[in-house]
């Protein structure tokens, strides 16, 4: 049996799935047989798509109009179709780029192997340049994660400021743009300089002069 499915991104009547169940219906595609979503092709919580995978049986075949109809990310399509394959459920491709693909046939399973292939030489890029992002990161003296917000600078001033009883805490993080757990990182409340504090100074045990 063919079961069909048919998405568009907006539901404002923008976009309609006119062509898309008129290309099914041409392709054989009972209309009670044909599911739809209105929602992006990168969201995973398409409620219409869900049921119709789930009401595929072994035997039967999945018909879209255009491969991005199924969904925008290489690998998601990828995953999709070798779930389907595995419960002895085909893929066809009506129009498009991805026309070629139906791996009910031989010629379509090729087709679609090298899709496989490409998903999984994106997938090793990522992983490389990610690699490579934090092998040229950690040459310049940084060793990953979110850079501190407290600087010398900052620290030397938060010192000056908290030796003083005037000083209002929250007003001085908002001055500084720092949170208080960073402060109180940093500098003690009597604007004594803590262990980050002498970290960031180079380990120089430097001291808060105001009275």
């Amino acid at each position: 049996m063919l079961v069909g499915y048919m998405r568009v991104s907006k539901a404002d009547g923008s976009q309609v799935t006119d062509l898309q169940r008129d290309a099914l219906l041409a392709a054989k595609v009972d209309a009670g047989h044909i599911y739809e979503d209105t929602a992006s092709g990168k969201r995973d919580d398409r409620p219409g798509l869900a049921a119709c995978l789930k009401a595929l049986r072994e035997g039967d075949t999945l018909a879209v109009w255009k491969l991005d109809r199924l969904g925008r990310d290489l690998r998601h399509l990828v995953n999709t179709v070798h779930d389907l394959t595995a419960r002895g459920v085909g893929f066809k491709v009506l129009s498009g780029h991805g026309a070629s693909i139906d791996t009910t046939s031989p010629s379509g399973k090729l087709v679609f192997g090298i899709f496989a292939a490409l998903a999984e030489f994106e997938r090793e890029l990522i992983v490389e340049r990610t690699k490579a992002g934090m092998a040229a990161a950690r040459a310049r003296g940084r060793n990953g994660g979110r850079p501190y917000k407290m600087t010398a600078a900052k620290l030397r001033l938060a010192m000056a400021s908290m030796g003083r009883k005037e000083t209002k805490v929250g007003e001085l993080c908002a001055e500084l743009g720092i949170t208080r757990q960073t402060l109180y990182r940093h500098v003690g409340p009597d604007g004594s300089l803590r262990s980050d504090g002498q970290k960031l100074l180079g380990g120089k045990p430097a001291t808060n002069k105001t009275a």
